[in-house]
């Protein structure tokens, strides 16, 4: 044979003894971690399983608040206030989050209609101090509380309430920064009111039936004034 044949054969020969090599590797990386594979396959599948199961309570429990919430709003559709009350008091415990929420806002809603002002305002509290609660709604809670409040609370106290809702960004600014002015009107001090006032009149952020309540006010004050 020639050199080169024997150099090719040679060459062959490595590369097959290679490829054996490789070969034992991964057969030997395969026994050594096969049960860790194997494990890590059972747990995605576990995990994949899971979630579907967890996707399908959670929908079925919605759907089911959905239909108790309803119930509880066509029992105070008739007038059947107790019985909505007692409805809405369940949901509230137990039923799915957005409906647990949307209960107990309701809840706060039937002591206003009934009259009954600081059961209200205390449930509105209760949420706006709920960390379990999206910010967004903790918000809207305190700024329905703070309506109620200034016929019950000492203006000074209702202002210091909303205060951190009045910081420029949050998206309940403007409300905040109404009913600090209302306070300040109620507590006497009529120049902070009409100022706060006629700067919610020409915001063009705020909401337009905001904006007319507050020229409104300053319309009011002016006249006071004058007269």
């Amino acid at each position: 044979m020639s050199q080169k044949h024997d150099e090719t054969t040679a060459n062959l020969l490595i590369d097959e003894i290679e490829e054996d090599l490789r070969h034992e590797r991964y057969a030997n990386i395969w026994k050594k971690y096969a049960a860790f594979f194997s494990a890590a396959a059972v747990i995605i599948v576990v995990a994949v399983v899971g979630w579907q199961i967890w996707r399908a309570w959670t929908h079925e429990q919605r759907r089911h608040s959905s239909v108790r919430y309803e119930a509880a709003m066509t029992l105070l559709g008739q007038g059947k206030t107790h019985e909505a009350a007692t409805k809405l008091a369940e949901l509230a415990k137990n039923g799915s989050s957005g409906y647990r929420l949307l209960a107990r806002f309701q809840q706060a809603e039937m002591k206003v209609h009934a009259g009954d002002l600081k059961d209200a305002s205390a449930l509105y509290h209760a949420i706006a101090a709920d960390g379990g609660v999206d910010r967004i709604y903790r918000g809207m809670a305190l700024i329905k509380a703070g309506y109620l409040d200034l016929s019950i609370k000492p203006p000074a106290i209702v202002a210091k309430e909303v205060a951190p809702l009045t910081a420029k960004g949050d998206p309940w600014r403007y409300s905040a920064r109404e009913i600090t002015a209302l306070a300040a009107l109620k507590e006497g001090d009529r120049a902070k009111a009409v100022s706060l006032f006629t700067a919610l009149s020409s915001a063009a952020g705020a909401p337009q039936g905001l904006r007319a309540r507050a020229a409104q006010m300053v319309d009011i004050e002016k006249a006071k004034t004058a007269g």
